[in-house]
């Protein structure tokens, strides 16, 4: 089980979502192996980190995370389009327009996770849950795209969950959750993506 989350980015001092995996790994007890990692918010060095994790370490699934300021739930993501185009520079100075994450690759991947039954189980736990249909075009779509397009044909599961502000770490005025809420959450989200194999069968669809 690979499980990863992002540094902090655009001089904020905290990224929960990095945050939350150091705490989910210090937490796990198994039976799988968990190894986590936090990736630099950068086009090139995220995917290269997120491909030598993939080749190191081999794992079944992959839960890679990030923080979605604004957004008020966790959201598990369902698709990844393959498009960089970023609407500031990333921590290396990068500002990728109109650019593709994979030259030459599809133009997008849907999630192989499990996003409605994490989307369930989430919520059951009465924490905010909703599936997404947009990663962005920023670091963590590049992620999710990378990841699956590096795992596409095999039996490796891959996806995305995007976080809120942790509410003691959070810009004033923005949406956030608890921290160990979000800690929760990423915690059922990784249970999940390894006991189930085939999606629940529910609504996960949006008006917009």
């Amino acid at each position: 089980m690979l499980l990863t989350g992002f540094e902090p980015f655009a001089g904020d001092t905290v990224n929960p979502s990095g945050d939350a995996v150091r705490v989910v790994a210090d937490r796990w007890t198994g039976p799988e192996r968990l190894v986590a990692d936090v990736l630099p918010v950068t086009f090139e060095g995220a995917i290269a980190r997120m491909a030598a994790l993939l080749d190191e370490h081999r794992p079944d699934v992959v839960v890679a995370t990030g923080l979605a300021g604004g957004r008020h739930a966790v959201t598990p993501e369902r698709v990844a389009v393959n498009l960089a185009d970023a609407w500031l520079p990333d921590n290396a100075g990068a500002r990728p327009q109109d650019a593709p994450v994979v030259e030459g690759g599809p133009a997008a991947y849907f999630a192989t996770l499990p996003v409605k039954a994490i989307r369930a189980a989430i919520g059951g736990a009465d924490i905010p849950a909703s599936v997404s249909h947009t990663a962005g075009t920023f670091v963590c779509n590049a992620t999710m795209y990378a990841a699956l397009h590096a795992t596409a044909g095999t039996s490796v599961r891959a996806g995305f969950v995007h976080v809120p502000w942790a509410a003691e770490t959070a810009p004033e005025g923005m949406p956030s959750l608890p921290f160990d809420e979000i800690v929760d959450a990423l915690m059922i989200a990784v249970r999940v993506s390894l006991d189930l194999e085939v999606d629940a069968t529910a609504p996960g669809g949006a008006v917009s």
